[in-house]
């Protein structure tokens, strides 16, 4: 398929300094669905996401554009000083290129913003790839939720992250 080739194509001369971040908007619903149904077993529905950007007043949803096509996006509750993850996810074909570790810095940055001190997320206990991002983040597991998962039972491992604004402005990252 024609689409497909250029989209491959593009992420190999994509210039990284023109990623856009910007608040998710209705309009970008079906794109965001159609990551959700790439990337996870039990994807969000249209319906989850209308009501998190109408009703739900701690949501802040990121999603990461170029050239005006969506590649990923991220959310959070910002309650107090934490900030929870509720979901992150990047197009299929462009996993694995370091637009996950961007996207992640750019919600830490968000939370910081918005007054969050540390972040929270689950993740599935067999999902290696995702814990050694979010370790690279300064994440450490905290705890298991048990059968968390409701596809397969799976537990979750709860994991923290303490929120450094001066490591956030430098780009550094933990180890």
């Amino acid at each position: 398929m024609e689409g497909e080739g250029s989209r491959r194509g593009q992420a190999m001369s994509m210039d990284m300094d023109k990623l856009l971040y910007r608040p998710m908007e209705m309009s970008d619903i079906p794109a965001i669905i159609a990551i959700e149904e790439e990337a996870f077993t039990s994807p969000w529905t249209a319906e989850a996401f209308m009501n998190e950007l109408t009703n739900n007043m701690f949501a802040k949803y990121l999603v990461m554009a170029y050239k005006g096509e969506l590649l990923g996006y991220g959310g959070m509750w910002i309650i107090m000083d934490e900030a929870h993850i509720t979901n992150i996810a990047m197009r299929s074909d462009l996993r694995g290129k370091g637009l996950g570790h961007l996207l992640l810095e750019q919600l830490q940055r968000t939370a910081v913003f918005y007054g969050a001190t540390r972040m929270t997320l689950e993740v599935r206990v067999s999902n290696e790839t995702a814990q050694h991002l979010y370790r690279k983040f300064g994440f450490q597991p905290a705890g298991v939720r048990p059968r968390y998962y409701s596809d397969n039972d799976e537990d979750a491992l709860i994991m923290w992250a303490e929120l450094d604004e001066e490591r956030l402005k430098t780009g550094e990252r933990s180890n």
